[in-house]
């Protein structure tokens, strides 16, 4: 059935009636979600910057960059990035060391839906975590390098019996030809992009030049303000979201939603998450892409 929907003076036409309790129910979701978010208290994590080209490569280890879910493990329970305890069961965190680490939820490569929809969930007895790894990638309260911190991770890895807590591959790469193979090769394989991490680097609570990401697309997050009809084959459902990003800058996107999608859009309001390949002149995204609706856990 045609999916018909307005909010604003630019909209097409009006929402069906469970269309509109739908779309209101969510949008209260969205809202209750980012008040709870902001009664939370984060964890002290470090943050990524982008990829620069004038470093030695050398000097770097390099991981895949996971597309999960963060979260920070205090030596007690796993916490979002927002500061929010995940429902984790007892038998998925029982053999964690006490030890502070940082990493990813994650089941595998395009599965953040999957993964997102378990860690939402509040029944501490949900056998859909077996599904689920904490992937750790550094160890907030030690205060060596990161190579030797490298070196406390695998120990611990492979002194913890848990099936669920691994740790994400570090290597060494020669050159920076490698480096962008290496990139190459993952995003063929679906993969998100990669992680650069100083060699010597201590972990840092708050962005850091010493960690880096590195993708074939640049990623933001902007607010939906506004629902743009579509035309031809998408007349009657959404041609594109009209968006605000971080930065002010007002903008469409159409691209990257599939047909469901179309019919039921993410909630005026609601953060999203969009792809573009670098900025024109007046500082829009090119070739804008919509991603996913922005959770916070």
């Amino acid at each position: 059935m045609t999916s018909l929907f307005s909010f604003q003076k630019i909209a097409f036409s009006y929402l069906k009636k469970s269309q509109f309790t739908y779309y209101l129910l969510n949008s209260m979701v969205m809202l209750m979600l980012s008040m709870s978010a902001a009664i939370a208290k984060p964890p002290p994590i470090q943050l990524a910057t982008n990829y620069r080209q004038d470093i030695d490569v050398t000097q770097y280890y390099v991981s895949e960059k996971l597309d999960g879910i963060r979260a920070y493990w205090d030596g007690h329970q796993l916490i979002s990035k927002q500061g929010n305890v995940f429902t984790a069961p007892t038998w998925f965190i029982k053999s964690f060391p006490t030890t502070a680490m940082d990493g990813e939820l994650w089941i595998a490569r395009q599965q953040f839906e999957k993964v997102s929809g378990i860690a939402r969930t509040q029944d501490n007895q949900n056998e859909q975590w077996k599904k689920i790894k904490f992937m750790i990638f550094d160890l907030p309260n030690n205060r060596t390098s990161f190579e030797q911190r490298i070196n406390e991770m695998r120990a611990l890895v492979a002194d913890t019996s848990s099936p669920y807590l691994q740790m994400i591959e570090q290597q060494k790469l020669p050159n920076t030809e490698v480096l962008f193979d290496l990139l190459n090769k993952v995003v063929m394989g679906k993969g998100e992009g990669l992680m650069l991490h100083h060699q010597d680097a201590l972990y840092q609570t708050k962005r850091s030049r010493d960690l880096m990401k590195l993708k074939k697309f640049e990623d933001a997050e902007a607010t939906v303000i506004a629902y743009l009809p579509g035309k031809g084959k998408y007349e009657g459902l959404l041609g594109a979201i009209l968006v605000k990003n971080e930065e002010g800058v007002t903008f469409k996107i159409g691209t990257g939603f599939s047909d469901k999608e179309r019919s039921n859009p993410p909630p005026i309001g609601s953060l999203i998450t969009y792809r573009f390949t670098g900025k024109t002149n007046n500082n829009i995204p090119r070739f804008a892409s919509f991603v996913r609706i922005r959770v916070i856990y």
